[in-house]
């Protein structure tokens, strides 16, 4: 069974990578779909076999100034993950990626996973549930985003007044 589910696995971590990055660009729909029309002839990413997700990821890295090789999981940090399975590395480079934008530790990604699925360490995790994991962390990510823009707004208004 887990090789029947491995290309959907695939399938999903990629489709993420898509959205994740699309969003990190600041693409709106418009823009997001005449992108992948122009590279793919297709309109919406959940129609793209497995040429088409890599040929959009590796547009997408590169406009984004990320390597188009997948990059590695830093195994000196603290409580990082030492031993990947090839289907969760894409989406452990994404969990390590947000970690780094927000200033947050590895112990902050367990303790999701823990909260989530009762897994004491998130590369412990099945694909579909490190894929909800991701999506929990962008959301956390976007709030503290909000939440720093906020403040930023309140105290340029407290030296203008």
């Amino acid at each position: 069974m887990s090789k029947n589910k491995r290309p959907d696995d695939m399938r999903y971590s990629e489709l993420a990578a898509i959205h994740v990055l699309a969003k990190r660009l600041d693409m709106d729909q418009d823009t997001y779909r005449a992108m992948l029309h122009r590279m793919t002839g297709q309109c919406s990413s959940g129609d793209l076999d497995m040429k088409g997700r890599r040929l959009v990821l590796d547009e997408m890295r590169r406009l984004s100034g990320e390597s188009t090789t997948h990059a590695a999981i830093d195994t000196s940090a603290p409580n990082a993950p030492q031993q990947v399975r090839a289907d969760t590395r894409a989406m452990l480079t994404k969990v390590q990626a947000i970690l780094k934008a927000t200033g947050k530790s590895w112990n902050y990604a367990h303790g999701t996973a823990r909260r989530m699925f009762k897994v004491q360490r998130v590369e412990w995790l099945r694909a579909d549930q490190l894929h909800r994991v991701v999506a929990a962390l962008n959301y956390q990510q976007e709030r503290q985003r909000k939440a720093d823009a906020s403040a930023q707004t309140e105290h340029a208004h407290e030296h203008t007044d």
